[in-house]
């Protein structure tokens, strides 16, 4: 079993940048593939970036050139660098992971604000 624990949210201005990172315990972290998945007021839940065992990563096409997802197995991290953040970014962001033979886990997310 997976805990994972979000952080980094808050409120920015639109053209800023926000670091969320996304912390593991309780299992080998690095045969999961992580995900972060946003949901904005009235929206439904969306894909925002994955990153594989392998670390290769993808990304939705709203956020292509403005985020980068990383992932650091020796500290049982995952991050999203955020850059270049509009108000449409607005939203709670979560962090998934998945093993296709264990399971999949969620953290609590984390609230990123973008407003003048």
């Amino acid at each position: 079993q997976v805990q994972l624990v979000e952080s980094g949210g808050g409120l920015v201005q639109p053209g800023g940048s926000l670091r969320l990172s996304c912390a593991a315990s309780g299992s080998i972290f690095s045969i999961y593939t992580v995900t972060w998945y946003r949901q904005g007021p009235g929206k439904q839940r969306e894909l925002v970036a994955d990153i594989s065992v392998s670390g290769r990563p993808t990304y939705a096409d709203s956020v292509k050139g403005r985020f980068t997802i990383s992932r650091d197995n020796a500290k049982n991290m995952v991050y999203l660098q955020m850059n270049s953040l509009k108000p449409e970014d607005t939203a709670v962001y979560y962090c998934n992971a998945e093993n296709r033979v264990i399971g999949a886990y969620w953290g609590q997310g984390t609230q990123v604000t973008v407003s003048s």
